[in-house]
């Protein structure tokens, strides 16, 4: 019976857009970086017209609080509970269809890696690798300095914009580990700012009434 009723809440979560003109669909994975979804949520949501899911890696739950996100969160437990037989919606084709934009911020090394080489084994990565390349996709790099100055760090970003993916570059700061340089997320107000430049610009004539 809870089953059926968690089953219930996920698709009446996707299926309710409180009547949201641009539908954004954040991916948050596991960087410490994770730690600032809470307010890059909610300044989205601040923008005229959007409406806002998430989608998190197993690890990136490390990092912030599930209370203080504003909006539904999707997890791997969410794309296996819902399909239980033939008819059933698959969740990460569900989310691929519902969004017009997905944000991924932070975009870890780890998941880097996958999505240049084409792995899809969490729910994330199975929405990238069935994303609609007509729509945009902005991704967040974040890792420690090191990570990042390794060599096939630049040739799987270069992979990703090559896909037709859009780089927010990360930033030179001093790191939560205590070291110093670039691998920094940008800062949510960057990012947001980027998402509305790429965001869908409504008809005004479906506006009038």
């Amino acid at each position: 019976m809870q089953t059926e009723e968690h089953d219930s809440a996920v698709k009446a979560g996707l299926l309710k857009s409180c009547g949201a003109c641009c539908r954004v669909l954040v991916g948050v994975t596991g960087s410490v970086a994770a730690l600032k979804l809470p307010v890059l949520v909610s300044q989205l949501l601040q923008l005229s017209g959007v409406d806002v899911r998430v989608v998190t890696t197993e690890h990136a739950k490390h990092f912030y609080n599930p209370a203080e996100v504003p909006v539904k969160i999707y997890d791997d437990k969410d794309e296996w509970e819902l399909w239980t037989q033939r008819s059933d919606p698959v969740l990460h084709i569900e989310l691929r269809r519902w969004a017009d934009l997905l944000v991924i911020a932070p975009l870890d090394a780890n998941t880097l890696g996958k999505i240049a080489n084409g792995i899809c084994d969490n729910l994330l990565t199975c929405v990238v690798r069935a994303w609609d390349t007509s729509r945009p996709l902005l991704f967040c790099p974040a890792m420690n300095t090191a990570m990042w100055q390794h060599p096939i760090t630049a040739q799987q970003v270069s992979r990703l914009t090559e896909f037709g993916y859009v780089e927010i570059p990360c930033i030179a700061k001093k790191l939560v580990c205590g070291d110093e340089g670039k691998g920094a997320m940008a800062e949510v107000s960057t990012i947001v700012s980027v998402v509305k430049q790429y965001l869908p610009i409504p008809d005004e004539t479906s506006q009038k009434t």
